[in-house]
């Protein structure tokens, strides 16, 4: 069986004697193993990291720009064995993990601007022959810890922007779908990544509390459920590093009387069923204003999802592959139920499904329910699968406050053909990313990731302009060559340019 162990300083290594089986959510068939790190294992990638701070902090940054843009044409290069081991291990068709490869490398494109990004600010006679700059210097040792249902993208967020900031990094992909993350580090070092620059262990919560308590890691990235983010965020802190730490969503579509419906289902389908749901950005509920509007949304997305095709990833007719575990899919048919018993209406019943040749895999049709109301566990918790949630409000007001309300803040959109009403939901909703017609308002590389409230654990947001302040600190100088002849007495009065 293979074993899927640790990139080390530039090596592959296995350890320890504790493994979890990783399956094809397809078929659940065995496919390999993977070695869980203990703390010993991970302190040595840490110390392999730690080693090749000095040097690689004082490799030009034109340099590591380079590196960078081999890194990219390698992904590009190898994107089809990228694509198919997230298919395996994750279940997602493969088209999907095409489009999830290709918004990593967009994150690895604005890292190729490096120089330009790291560049500080300068200003000359700031005083009399005094100049003043501020340049932006790493910060060590950094470390990530990424989620299952991205493996590829989440990843790549994180360490190039790192590691091309001059900072060494100790990557923890999720365990469930560990490959594709490793594979991808693998070809930084062919790229021209040293050794010891990048690692990746991999392994359960013992890796991460090593992670979180080693004070040698200055500053963690993580992404995950809340309860998780808010643990990761707390004891990071306590342990002086910097951390940015995000968690759970529950993002709300709102959809008002005047929306182009037809547009609206057919968008509604992708963000909430796509990748079955397994998405942080997916939508999950849909708060429709008036129930002519609730009425006629139902009625299409029932058309739709009539004609959804769900099988194996590996098919790209499919428009949704498997669950990523068994556990994950009992998961998500418990919420299903509660929803029943709390009094909502399931219109669609996807659970039970088989696929033909694939009876054994973890599949679950689309489900909708109509008719949620506020405080039901299926609109207050992150699900997390293909499950989409109908709540009528009368008023775009009440709308607004539905989703104010919750405790997430990660996404919302609105779907209006009404600009006045489209910007007054952009500029008062208390979300952090915000679409108007757009479903998933996912930033591009060149802007920044993150929500508001418990969706986001810390003040910088992911990827793009914020990421450079989060792998750096900011380091401010004032020079002074005064003349040789002159001669100055003591000042006690505060320094000013007066």
């Amino acid at each position: 069986m293979q074993t899927i162990g640790h990139l080390i300083n530039g090596e592959l290594v296995t350890d320890g004697e504790r493994f979890q089986e990783i399956v094809n959510p397809s078929t659940n068939e065995l496919e390999a193993q993977v070695s869980l790190a203990d703390r010993e294992t991970v302190e040595k990638a840490v110390a392999a990291a730690a080693d090749a701070y000095p040097a690689w902090r004082s490799v030009p940054p034109i340099k590591r720009m380079r590196i960078m843009f081999r890194l990219k044409d390698l992904l590009e290069e190898h994107a089809d064995k990228i694509c198919a081991l997230l298919t395996r291990e994750h279940g997602k068709v493969l088209n999907d993990a095409m489009g999830e490869l290709q918004r990593g490398i967009e994150n690895v494109e604005y890292v190729c601007a490096l120089p330009e990004l790291l560049k500080g600010e300068h200003s000359r006679d700031v005083g009399p022959a005094i100049d003043s700059w501020s340049e932006f210097q790493p910060l060590g040792v950094c470390a990530g810890i990424t989620p299952f249902n991205f493996p590829a993208m989440v990843p790549l967020w994180m360490w190039p922007m790192a590691v091309a900031c001059g900072n060494t990094f100790v990557l923890k992909p999720s365990e469930r779908d560990p490959s594709a993350a490793l594979y991808i580090a693998q070809l930084g070092l062919e790229a021209g990544i040293p050794p010891g620059v990048l690692n990746v262990v991999n392994g359960d919560k013992e890796a991460v509390d090593t992670l979180l308590t080693d004070r040698r890691v200055q500053a963690i990235s993580f992404v995950g459920s809340t309860p998780v983010a808010e643990y990761i965020y707390t004891t990071g802190t306590a342990s002086g590093k910097r951390v940015q730490a995000f968690g759970g969503a529950k993002n709300h579509a709102l959809v008002m009387p005047d929306a182009d419906l037809d547009n609206a289902a057919s968008a509604l389908m992708g963000a909430a069923y796509g990748s079955c749901g397994e998405r942080c950005m997916a939508i999950s509920v849909v708060v429709a204003v008036g129930d002519a509007t609730a009425d006629a949304l139902v009625e299409k997305l029932k058309a739709q999802i009539a004609g959804l095709k769900v099988g194996d990833g590996r098919d790209n007719t499919n428009d949704m592959g498997p669950l990523v575990t068994r556990p994950h899919l009992e998961k998500v048919t418990g919420y299903i139920a509660k929803g029943v018993e709390e009094g909502a209406e399931l219109v669609i019943d996807g659970r039970g499904l088989k696929v033909k040749g694939f009876e054994s895999g973890n599949y679950l049709g689309a489900c909708l329910f109509d008719k949620v109301k506020p405080g039901m566990v299926i609109h207050s918790e992150e699900i997390f699968g293909p499950v989409l949630c109908i709540m009528r409000a009368d008023t775009m007001q009440e709308a607004m406050q539905i989703i104010d309300d919750h405790e997430y803040g990660n996404g919302t959109c609105i779907f209006t053909r009404d600009g006045e009403a489209a910007r007054y939901f952009a500029d008062n909703i208390k979300i952090g990313m915000v679409g108007i017609n757009v479903p998933l308002p996912v930033p591009v590389a060149y802007h920044s990731f993150g929500g508001w409230k418990h969706s986001l654990f810390g003040d910088l947001h992911a990827y793009g302009p914020d990421s450079v302040r989060f792998y750096t600190k900011r380091k401010t100088i004032t020079q002074r060559w005064p003349a040789s002849d002159l001669r100055e007495g003591a000042q006690f009065s505060f320094p000013s340019n007066r």
